[in-house]
């Protein structure tokens, strides 16, 4: 496959490859740099050094990784505290409030979101595209706060990255600082030539990137929300640059830990929007929820939510990760093949969790005396 990208880059004009014309002689006097080094995790203390390429080859072969590059200190300011064992709830109580909400839910917004964010032809991290696509998703959402006359309480503001995109936050105060945050990644990858190549990225992740927007108009429509009722704070972010190794979320958290930002609970949203294989393969539709490096008390309590919903749950992607989309990282992750009724009952599951949490009292909450 390295040959295949060798042949493609080969085939595009000198001009297009290297930005510049090369004067003649030149090249007796070019200095060529070592590529850039970065340091990814590939699991708990497996680390390694690796360039850019490297990322995509590791991605192409189905590796997935953080780049701890910049963020090797993350979780050791908390890891010298007391850990507290966090509560969640042991039944859903918010189901006529979610009721009523859900039902303004719509797929038509979600459609007309993602065939805007997927008119961008990528939405590389390191592309003027990807700053364009993320500066309309800031735009998007502060219009979303002023359609709902929330202006007064509700802010949305970029939290700016070495990178040209930023990732994105909303916040809606609660009565405390204790927080709830509902994530998506904004960014898109063709892992041939990211830089050059089409990333529509209509799975991944704008799937993930519309659910929560509209979730996030839904819940606008709560004037006790927006007026600050809720017991806590609740946000709403998409972030840039997960593609290339976890890189906004990871900023994003780094600096909520050196802030002392209490942070109680965080969903993600990747993939919302593919059913078919899991019809293909004669299942149920269903909602995947994912079990490994996650808080298993927040997982059991996502399940509550989707069985309250009377959606089910097989084990939060679209599917099992065996019949998931296989169309992304590339130019064919396109509307045509994702389930708007699919996205619908992940807005659904999405409302009902945050607005649970929203309201729950997390200060019984045990503290525990740390590991270390």
């Amino acid at each position: 496959m390295k040959f295949l990208q060798t042949s493609l880059v080969a085939a595009l004009p000198a001009a297009l490859v290297s930005g510049r014309f090369v004067a003649e002689n030149e090249g007796d006097h070019v200095i060529l740099e070592e590529p850039a080094k970065y340091l990814i995790e590939l699991g708990p203390g497996e680390t390694q050094w690796v360039t850019e390429e490297d990322k995509w080859d590791l991605r192409r072969n189905g590796q997935r990784f953080m780049d701890i590059t910049d963020t090797r200190d993350l979780g050791s300011l908390r890891a010298q505290s007391r850990a507290a064992t966090v509560q969640f709830p042991d039944k859903c109580v918010k189901q006529k409030e979610v009721g009523q909400l859900a039902g303004n839910l719509s797929k038509d917004e979600m459609l007309k979101n993602l065939q805007k964010l997927t008119s961008f032809h990528t939405r590389y991290y390191k592309s003027d595209y990807g700053r364009q696509s993320s500066e309309w998703v800031l735009d998007k959402v502060n219009q979303i706060i002023k359609d709902a006359g929330a202006s007064d309480t509700v802010t949305a503001s970029p939290f700016a990255h070495s990178w040209p995109q930023s990732s994105v936050i909303a916040r809606i105060p609660g009565k405390s600082n204790t927080t709830v945050v509902i994530g998506a990644h904004q960014d898109s990858i063709n892992l041939w030539l990211p830089a050059i190549l089409a990333a529509p990225g209509a799975d991944d992740d704008g799937s993930g990137t519309v659910t929560i927007l509209e979730v996030f108009r839904t819940l606008l429509g709560d004037k006790d929300v927006v007026g600050g009722s809720a017991r806590n704070t609740v946000e709403f972010h998409w972030y840039s640059a997960e593609e290339a190794g976890l890189l906004g979320s990871q900023a994003i958290f780094q600096a909520y830990e050196k802030a002392g930002r209490d942070v109680k609970a965080m969903l993600q949203q990747d993939m919302t929007g593919y059913a078919q294989g899991t019809i293909d393969a004669g299942k149920p539709v269903s909602v995947g929820v994912i079990t490994d490096y996650v808080d298993p008390g927040l997982t059991a309590f996502i399940k509550k939510v989707i069985e309250e919903a009377g959606y089910p749950s097989a084990f939060v992607i679209e599917s099992a990760f065996e019949n998931s989309d296989q169309h992304i990282h590339g130019t064919e992750d396109l509307i045509k093949y994702l389930s708007f009724d699919h996205m619908l009952e992940h807005a659904k599951m999405t409302l009902g969790l945050v607005y649970e949490l929203a309201y729950h009292d997390f200060s019984a909450a045990r503290e525990e005396p740390s590991e270390l």
